[in-house]
């Protein structure tokens, strides 16, 4: 019984509250990401990237 009691008072893993924070974490990064990747500049030296590797 204390085994059980243990296990269901331990703090491994993440509850709702962490997961939220997370999620909205992970979407803002991938919103920064998505702005900086599509724009001009970044575009741009993707492309001279790529050009100069195909030649």
């Amino acid at each position: 019984m204390r085994r059980l009691l243990a296990r269901l008072r331990g703090d491994a893993g993440m509850n709702t509250a962490e997961y939220a924070v997370g999620t909205l974490a992970a979407v803002a990064f991938a919103g920064i990401l998505l702005k900086v990747l599509t724009s001009g500049n970044v575009q741009s030296a993707l492309t001279a990237v790529i050009d100069r590797a195909l030649k």
